[in-house]
């Protein structure tokens, strides 16, 4: 769990992305690894998720060696168990579970939990998460992660939702002291008239390169 963790806060952007397509998942990540990022979130939503994920593990494990590749919009002990068993690296829940935390802990493999108040994030304190994700980023905001910060000297939060692939985006959350930040769309947008993924990789070298200028 540690070791994941350290490897998140080394490489501290992660994309959240699905598709009913491998190819294209397959397509998607490799651009987002050739631009250096090495954490990717793919998401259990859609009913091609499990075979789609055991696909890019596969591929992960012959083509992206220092890749971390976890799941996310895990919801219950059973879908972090079958996915855990498949060979993800981290689970992100979009709520706080006990029985989610218990799993994880027993496997030892990270858990980031979804937190939107301070009650939540407490809880999920004491089940012992050591980074959360803030959800929605953009109800929240840079100033909610100032206000509450200070009460949870030990936790670590990764917003999700409300970041955007600038240098301004990238400089506020980082300035308002999270460890890590996920995105979904906006990473994703492909630029009108792009051909290939080209610009998905130089996207995602920029957006490691604010990173390494800001955090």
């Amino acid at each position: 769990m540690k070791s994941t963790l350290d490897h998140i806060l080394k490489y501290p952007v992660l994309p959240v992305y699905y598709n009913e397509d491998i190819h294209t998942c397959t397509e998607v990540v490799n651009a987002c690894y050739q631009g250096g990022i090495r954490v990717f979130e793919f998401v259990n939503r859609g009913e091609k998720a499990p075979e789609n994920f055991s696909k890019l593990l596969t591929y992960q494990r012959a083509h992206w060696p220092d890749l971390l590749l976890g799941i996310g919009t895990i919801k219950t002990a059973a879908m972090a168990t079958a996915y855990i068993e498949m060979g993800a690296t981290f689970i992100v829940s979009p709520v706080v579970k006990a029985e989610i935390a218990a799993v994880t802990l027993e496997q030892g493999v990270l858990w980031v939990p979804g937190c939107m108040t301070p009650t939540e994030i407490s809880h999920a304190e004491d089940l012992g998460a050591p980074l959360v994700k803030l959800f929605p980023g953009d109800t929240l905001g840079t100033g909610f992660l100032k206000a509450i910060k200070p009460l949870f000297p030990a936790m670590r939060f990764m917003p999700t939702g409300g970041v955007n692939p600038t240098a301004d985006s990238i400089a506020g959350w980082f300035g308002a002291g999270v460890s890590a930040v996920g995105l979904g769309s906006k990473l994703f947008a492909k630029p009108e008239g792009a051909i290939g993924y080209d610009w998905l990789v130089q996207r995602s070298r920029e957006m490691m390169d604010w990173v390494g200028r800001y955090r």
